[in-house]
């Protein structure tokens, strides 16, 4: 398969790890004080970030372009920082890690299971919520030192999303015309799951950071037409998050 064009992502995924460089980390140094469910939730999430992406870096090599496969090696590598700053959020609060959850289980073992196409539609899902929840997460915490790395996650994330829709678009672009629309309706309908068991889980995390079940998974709805449209798109590239 062509996957050509990634060369441009390899150059802005390297350029953000030298501005990361030059930023340097948050200021550990600072107390994180969190209500209880809050401190569950992110704990969560940091079992969720973490992972080698080995998987996903053996078919990206598989896919013929070593633009892309490069490429995918530095998304991988900005997941696993996004690990390393929740699990240092964490030890702030003086909270552990934890070592595996349900959730994160039920996701590897299904994209694991499958061709990349497939993979980086269950991957998009994982990464669309989590745009909503790092917004939230942001925003709806007065403490200073969860709310700057909540912010540089959010600031990757923003970055994902694009660069998997472009891949998504040239995959998409080899099925017949009248299947690309129907595969984007299904992922919608597994994102809507996804949002909705999301919201369950977290929902006292969400309910303390100001926002309701329903709205988490409204929004999270509403901005996956961004992301339909930038994978059926001529040029998926220009998306932006609304998040």
């Amino acid at each position: 398969m062509h996957t050509g064009g990634f060369a441009k992502w390899t150059r802005r995924f390297e350029d953000e790890r030298e501005r990361r460089r030059a930023l340097g980390d948050p200021d550990w140094g600072q107390r994180a004080a969190l209500h209880p469910a809050v401190w569950a939730s992110v704990q969560r999430f940091q079992v969720g970030e973490d992972g080698d992406g080995a998987n996903l870096v053996g078919k990206a090599d598989q896919a013929g372009d070593p633009d892309y496969g490069q490429a995918v090696r530095l998304f991988v590598a900005e997941e696993q920082n996004h690990a390393r700053l929740l699990a240092r959020l964490l030890a702030a609060g003086g909270m552990p890690t934890l070592t595996g959850h349900w959730s994160d289980t039920v996701f590897v073992r299904l994209r694991r299971l499958m061709g990349l196409r497939l993979e980086l539609l269950v991957l998009m899902i994982a990464e669309v919520v989590a745009l909503r929840y790092y917004r939230v997460l942001r925003d709806g915490t007065d403490d200073s030192l969860t709310a700057d790395v909540a912010g540089r996650i959010l600031s990757d994330e923003q970055r994902h999303v694009p660069f998997h829709c472009e891949r998504l678009h040239a995959s998409l672009a080899e099925l017949p015309r009248a299947m690309r629309r129907p595969v984007m309706t299904m992922w919608r309908l597994l994102l809507f799951a996804a949002s909705l068991v999301v919201a369950a889980d977290h929902g006292p995390a969400l309910r303390q950071l100001g926002i309701r079940r329903v709205q988490f998974v409204a929004d999270v709805m509403a901005s996956s037409h961004a992301v339909v449209s930038a994978v059926l798109m001529p040029r998926p590239d220009e998306w932006t998050s609304a998040g």
